[in-house]
């Protein structure tokens, strides 16, 4: 029979002892009651670590677990980075939350610790995007900010993302600093919980229609749109909180025909109608691809609960709607973007766009043809944010993204933008109609024109203490015994971000990568093939990012040529993980 270890019992006897409220007490009581012994250890072995994203975690009781008391400790931490960074000054934050469970009761303790360590806090009041904090903290000109979000978790997540005052997540050194006053919080007693009110300013429409403007400035096919603002769109928020936000932005755009999924259009935690509210699966956008076809719409589209990632469905050539990836949206996107630019005339060399080093490479041939500056910058959105803070009046921002079905056109925020992505991908749908094509023959105009890029992402999970290990041993082995040859093509460049050195192995010479060190290997062959390797930072996994292309000769050859890309994968992993 199981029974608690000693030190995590006498944590729980922490709890039950000090400043903790009684329903909190009475809950651990009752799992202790019940010898609920592997929860308790799992909810008290461990302090829930504050990382360089924030928190993500388990809804409950206990230090390893979301709740008013880690979240507590994290905003007091983050509030003594705040107070000392910037001394003698009124600092301002925003918060925000999304549709999960207990959001909204965690929002206001985070906004009352703010305001009692005299900080100004700027709460909204109801649900809101992440997208949306990220463009408040710009618009009123905040020091920082807060989003509580679990992003596409399941129901029992919960997360905190701490944001810096360009609008993006914290990157270094910000990010550690934070973490470091974090840790430096040893007990609830430490944390400021009695708030402030008049510190406390409550905030909604106004930003929601400063937001809406800007992203009808980013219109650029506004006559295509009034051709075809009959265009027939499903649009699921599942459940989330672009349903706050899509309908009038959709509106403002000019469509006239979008119908919603309404059984996803109330704002539920438990996420009722779905498994995983992640629209980059197939059983996310169900319901409403079930509803396309019952009215014979024209384009699907879905996001996540914190609507920074959308997923859509097209109709192929067979007439058969099929789910595009983040890499396929990603490049529809620039694509568009830079054609409509160019066209009209504001293409000046100035301009740029941005991507993830395992994002797809067809974008980057795709900004070639443009001569327009590609930058690649780490996996995660807070580098591409960044680097536009970096460039911010030198140079021009157009649009970004990165595989994982995020998106960012114009410079209005820091961070994926889901809303923005749906008004213009349903922007983008109604111009190649208005030209007699659809969104998926457009897919293959591209292929036609640069090459056609097939991408897949195999991830391995090594669950545990000895999985971690096993991770390590993997990418230690590729580095001391890098593959020859991957899918029947020889290896001739590894990019090693962690010693920030590509090497090419024809001539042995190397040369620097100019990014921060990062656990990611990168082999490219003789064919152009590119597998990127690195583990989540997130989950107990390790992930194979899978690249290979080839000319598509015409329309009649894009199954074979599917087929046969998609073979030469299979062999690259099976290369890999033999």
């Amino acid at each position: 029979m199981q029974t608690l270890d000693p030190a995590i019992r006498e944590k729980i006897q922490e709890w039950l002892n000090g400043n903790y409220d009684e329903e909190t007490k009475a809950i651990i009581r009752e799992k202790l009651d019940q010898e609920n012994y592997e929860e308790l250890t799992d909810a008290f072995y461990k302090e829930m670590e504050f990382g360089t994203g924030g928190i993500r975690g388990i809804m409950g009781v206990g230090p390893n677990r979301v709740n008013k008391y880690t979240f507590g400790m994290a905003t007091q931490g983050f509030s003594n980075f705040l107070l000392k960074n910037h001394p003698d000054e009124d600092i301002k934050v925003v918060i925000a939350h999304d549709c999960r469970n207990n959001s909204n009761s965690l929002a206001r303790t985070v906004a009352d610790i703010f305001s009692a360590n005299g900080i100004h806090v700027y709460l909204f009041d109801s649900l809101r995007p992440t997208p949306e904090l990220s463009f408040a903290i710009r618009e009123l000109g905040c020091h920082g900010g807060v989003m509580l979000t679990a992003s596409h978790n399941p129901k029992e997540y919960n997360g905190y993302k701490a944001y810096g005052p360009n609008g993006g997540q914290l990157v270094s050194p910000h990010d550690k600093q934070v973490m470091e006053e974090v840790q430096k919080i040893n007990d609830v007693e430490e944390v400021n919980f009695d708030g402030v009110n008049e510190h406390i300013e409550m905030i909604g429409a106004e930003i929601d229609e400063k937001y809406i403007e800007a992203l009808a400035a980013l219109s650029v096919s506004p006559d295509a749109i009034e051709r075809q603002k009959d265009l027939s769109i499903v649009f699921s928020p599942i459940h989330g909180t672009s349903g706050v936000l899509v309908p009038p932005a959709m509106e403002r755009y000019g469509f006239e025909n979008v119908s919603y999924v309404e059984e996803q259009m109330s704002f539920d935690g438990n996420f009722p109608t779905v498994e995983y509210p992640n629209p980059e699966e197939q059983e996310a956008l169900s319901m409403a691809l079930d509803k396309a076809k019952s009215i014979d719409a024209e384009l699907v589209m879905a996001t996540d609960p914190d609507a920074d990632r959308v997923g859509i469905a097209v109709k192929d050539h067979h007439d058969d709607w099929t789910l595009l990836n983040g890499n396929q949206t990603g490049t529809l996107i620039i694509n568009y973007m830079l054609d409509a630019w160019q066209k009209a005339g504001k293409l000046t060399g100035r301009e740029y766009i941005v991507k993830t080093i395992v994002t797809s490479y067809l974008i980057d041939r795709i900004a070639d043809h443009y001569n327009v500056t590609c930058y690649n910058t780490l996996t995660g959105f807070k580098y591409i944010g960044e680097l536009m803070t970096r460039l911010e009046g030198t140079q021009q921002f157009i649009a970004g993204g990165e595989e994982s079905y995020g998106y960012l056109i114009g410079e209005h925020v820091r961070d994926k933008d889901a809303i923005v992505s749906a008004v213009i991908i349903a922007e983008m749908a109604a111009f190649y109609k208005d030209k007699g094509s659809s969104l998926y023959e457009t897919l293959l105009d591209i292929y036609e024109q640069y090459g056609y890029f097939r991408e897949r992402l195999v991830s391995i999970y090594k669950k545990g203490r000895e999985g971690a290990r096993e991770i390590k041993k993997m990418l230690a082995r590729y580095r001391e015994q890098p593959p020859n040859e991957l899918g029947g093509s020889e290896v001739v460049t590894i990019k090693d971000y962690q010693i920030q050195q590509e090497k090419d192995l024809r001539s042995g010479s190397a040369t620097a990568i100019d990014l921060p060190k990062s656990n990611v290997l990168q082999f490219i062959t003789e064919d152009g093939s590119m597998i990127s390797v690195r583990p989540s930072g997130t989950e107990p996994k390790i992930k194979f990012y899978c690249s290979v292309n080839t000319d598509l000769e015409s329309r009649e050859e894009f199954e074979a040529t599917t087929r046969r890309l998609e073979h030469k994968i299979d062999a690259i992993i099976e290369d890999l993980t033999q």
